[in-house]
This record gives C-alpha cells, structure tokens and sequence, in this order.
C-alpha cells in the first residue's frame, strides 16, 4: 500500500470525528427535525453530498465539479435550514450572506477549471480511491466547519434581535467580498492577457498583498461569526472555530504554503520576484513602496 493511501485512510476517522465533535456542540440548543438537531441532520447532509458526487468524480476521474459541489452543499445546508428551522430576520441574513459568497466563489471556480481544463492538484490523487475519497470527505468537513457558527445560530431554537454586532459584521463581510472579488478579477484578468504569460502578478490589490484573495475571504467569515454570536449559546460557542479554521486552512495548511512553495519553484530565481516578497506581505495588506 502506498503511503499516502495509508495516510489518507488514517484520515479519514479523524475527519469523521472532528465532524461528530463539532456536530455534537452546536446540536445543543438546535431545534429538532425528524427527531434529530437540525444542526447535525445538517452536518450529515453536507458529508452525504459530497459523498454522493464523489462516485460519478471517481468513475470518471473527473474534478471538474469539486469546487462546484463545495458551494452546492453550502446552498443545501442554507435550504435545509431555512425550511425546518425558525428562519428569523438573523437567520435570514445569515442565510443571504453566506449564499451569496457560496454562489459566487462556485460559479467562478467552475467556470476557471473549465477554462483550465483541469486542477493540477488532483493528478495524482484521482486514481487512488481512498486519497480521492478523502479529499470529498475533507471538502464535507470544510463546509461544516465554515458553516459552523451561522448554522448553529440558524438552527437556534432561541432567538435574539439583530443588534450593533450584527451591522459590524455586515460591514466586515461586505468588505472581504469586495476585496476577494477584486483580487480574484485582477488576477484572472492578468492571466488572460497573453503578455503576461509567465509572469507573475504585482498590480492592483496584489501590490498590497501577496494574498489579498485570502484576506478577503478570512475577514468576511469574522463578519459572519459577529452576526451569529449572539445567538450562540453555552457549547455552541465552540462553533466559532470557524473563521479559526478559515485562518489556518488559508495560512498554514492549503492556501498560501502551497501556491507559495509553487511561486518560489517557478520564480524564485528572478529578482523581482524576490523583490516583491519582500516589499510585499503575504496576506495583510500594506501600501507599496
């Protein structure tokens, strides 16, 4: 057996346990559907989604559809919420928030890989079934997780008026999906530009930031837990690991380690490039200079 199939059968209890962990916190206080906490029907639902398109992806060793399925289980879990829960104007706004950041990050990953054509990042896994199973058992924990703190204040059987936190995180959230959007433009639109083939991006937000995707998408999930917080009751609090987990995914772990290490190995001899990082932060932005 190859040692990252090894890997990834070890974890995968992980995975299914820190789903249970967090599932089990934020059910206290969920109000009840079908006999269960409507915030762990949610949490089954967003790893039987994934599941679920997981077989046809490794039929035909396709990813095409990864990152779409990720914003599809996100508008489930919105549904489902929203149709058994008490749907109240915070639950409303949660819902529209998270909606609105879900369908567009889908829709522009889909139509990028489409463009594409493929997703470097899955070469070698598709084949290996456990390491494909894996990365859909980790996509059905990332919407959880994310998810997390709005769904437990959604699915809250108690219910509070929006207050000051709640017009604090709106803003936050507006501004981090300005600014992911427009990061995410001016790259895309760099990369289009067939002058800057081969070359890397040092414009527009990306003069601020090495980062400023990730920035963006790590300020507008601190909005959403504001909106939620007051909701939030006794273990439900731990569900606010969320914009937690969103730091240390993009920071340490899949975002920026990775495209960092793939930059250096592609440009780490140019001195401009060595320049830019250093006059550059990796994810706060800063005035060039």
């Amino acid at each position: 057996m190859h040692p990252r199939t090894r890997q990834a059968l070890l974890a995968l209890p992980i995975i299914l346990l820190a789903g249970t962990s967090i599932s089990w916190a934020g059910s206290q206080a969920s109000v009840v559907a079908f006999g269960w906490p409507l915030f762990g029907l949610c949490g089954a639902i967003s790893f039987g989604v994934n599941w679920l398109l997981f077989v046809p992806a490794f039929v035909y060793q396709t990813e095409r559809y990864f990152d779409l399925t990720g914003s599809l289980t996100y508008l489930a879990l919105i549904t489902v919420s929203l149709v058994f829960g008490p749907a109240d104007p915070r639950a409303l706004l949660l819902a529209g928030l998270v909606a609105i950041w879900a369908s567009r990050l889908g829709v522009f990953l889909f139509l990028r890989i489409r463009e594409d054509g493929s997703d470097g990042r899955f070469d070698r896994i598709k084949p290996d079934f456990w390491r494909f199973l894996m990365s859909w058992t980790l996509q059905g924990l990332w919407v959880y997780l994310t998810f997390s703190c709005a769904l437990a204040a959604m699915t809250s059987s108690g219910s509070r008026s929006l207050g000051a936190a709640a017009l604090v995180g709106v803003m936050l959230f507006l501004l981090g999906f300005g600014i992911e959007v427009a990061a995410d433009r001016q790259k895309r639109s760099f990369r289009k530009d067939p002058a800057n083939q081969g070359r890397f991006i040092r414009t527009g937000l990306w003069a601020w930031s090495r980062h400023p995707n990730y920035f963006g998408e790590i300020l507008l999930w601190i909005g959403i837990a504001l909106v939620a917080i007051p909701a939030l009751s006794g273990w439900q609090h731990a569900t606010l690991v969320s914009p937690v987990f969103v730091f240390v995914l993009l920071t340490r772990i899949s975002g920026i380690p990775l495209l960092e290490a793939r930059a250096n190995k592609r440009w780490g001899g140019d001195p401009a490039f060595r320049d830019y990082t250093e006059r550059t932060p990796a994810l706060i932005p800063s005035p060039p200079h």
